[in-house]
């Protein structure tokens, strides 16, 4: 592992393989090696003769723990993975994002477009447009001293992961609540690269893969049957369309 400075934040990083760099931007509460490793997803990109760089996002994993919501505004941490192209010298990246990692890669790319080859959005559809409801509660669950004082299902399943991931809960209290920033229609029409949408069919989070690919100019959609915004993660379709996307692409 490795770590560079972004914005005067130290950050942590992995880099694994060669060929065409895919950057891979985790989700709220998870890390590089949750959203990426044990889902067996930098083996199988290293496998297709592609180089697996992954970050640690502000306020996660082994990177540096800030605890003002403005910190962790999505253009902010859309430059950290700019920045780390530029620490690792690399010109031009296939951004992978899931969840809040694909909105993170999202604004990136419309934040950089000259260093964006192609664009994957997993996890992450018409609800980058749309919006999700539910951060204030989820930042209570975070705060709560413990599981019992959460009422809310969903607010208790995303203390739940937080706790399974080893989180810092203040420091996620404080994404949650500027991290969810949505993009208008005529922002994600100006993404301009190839970008390939994927959400699960039981994916009550995403919203629909369809209805964002529509809006953006170079768009396509997949929807994983059967799977939610957990299992969907490391489904074995959702990696071979990711593949078949990047090679379709010369990504």
């Amino acid at each position: 592992m490795a770590t560079f400075t972004s914005d005067g934040l130290t950050l942590d990083y992995a880099d694994e393989g060669e060929g065409a760099p895919v950057l891979m931007i985790h989700g709220f509460a998870s890390n590089k090696a949750v959203n990426w490793a044990n889902t067996s997803w930098v083996r199988t990109i290293v496998q297709s003769g592609r180089r697996a760089i992954r970050i640690d996002n502000r306020g996660h994993g082994a990177s540096e723990k800030v605890y003002d919501a403005d910190l962790y505004r999505t253009d902010l941490m859309g430059a950290d993975a700019i920045r780390l192209l530029d620490h690792l010298g690399i010109e031009k990246a296939t951004l992978f994002g899931y969840s809040m990692g694909a909105r993170i890669a999202a604004f990136a790319a419309l934040g950089a477009p000259e260093r964006v080859s192609t664009l994957v959005l997993s996890g992450m559809a018409s609800a980058l447009v749309d919006g999700h409801a539910g951060s204030d509660m989820i930042a209570g669950a975070l705060k709560a001293p413990s599981r019992d004082a959460i009422t809310d299902p969903q607010a208790l399943t995303y203390r739940v992961f937080a706790e399974q991931t080893g989180s810092d809960l203040a420091a996620l209290s404080a994404c949650i609540q500027a991290s969810r920033q949505v993009l208008g229609a005529d922002e994600v029409a100006r993404i301009a690269v190839p970008t390939l949408v994927v959400a699960g069919s039981a994916d009550t989070v995403s919203g629909s893969p369809e209805e964002l690919a529509a809006l953006i100019p170079d768009a396509e959609a997949v929807t994983l049957e059967g799977k939610d915004h957990m299992t969907a993660v490391g489904d074995r379709e959702h990696k071979a369309k990711v593949l078949d996307f990047l090679e379709r692409h010369g990504a």
